[in-house]
């Protein structure tokens, strides 16, 4: 699919810093006129992605976030999520439900949350390089189309 429009985003991976790329990703998209429902599905699913980072990636460090938003072609908005941190061992244990390493408070629904609110997700990892999680979402709200 062809990109129309693009942003990044760069990002300390620090709690205060979720809200303001959830706002920040839900802003560009806004530029498709989706419904007030879809631009929550993005912000719920953009707040999981960066959470994992906070809270998984860099653990106990500060590390960077990179996120590039991207509106393609039919009113796709496709927004990557990367980190450099502790990378996932077993991406496929970590996407089921109820699945975390730290226990405690954490439910272990990050992924399913995502997959929920998004068409599609996709995540790649190595253990000691990082991870990126790809969402996309068709919007299909009031406008759906993109002027150039």
């Amino acid at each position: 699919m062809q990109v129309q429009n693009e942003m990044k985003l760069q990002i300390e991976s620090r709690s205060v810093n979720e809200a303001y790329a959830r706002v920040a990703v839900s802003a560009f998209a806004a530029s498709l006129d989706p419904t007030v429902e879809e631009l929550n599905d993005i912000k719920t699913a953009v707040s999981e992605a960066v959470t994992n980072c906070i809270v998984h990636a860099y653990k106990d460090a500060v590390g960077k976030i990179y996120i590039t938003v991207k509106i393609l072609e039919n009113g796709v908005v496709q927004i990557t999520v990367r980190d450099r941190g502790c990378g996932i061992a077993d991406v496929k244990k970590a996407r089921e439900p109820l699945f975390t390493t730290l226990g405690g408070d954490r439910a272990g629904l990050g992924f399913s949350v995502m997959e929920s609110f998004c068409d599609r997700v996709r995540v790649r990892s190595a253990v000691g390089a990082g991870t990126t999680v790809t969402l996309q979402k068709r919007i299909r709200g009031r406008g759906a189309s993109f002027d150039a």
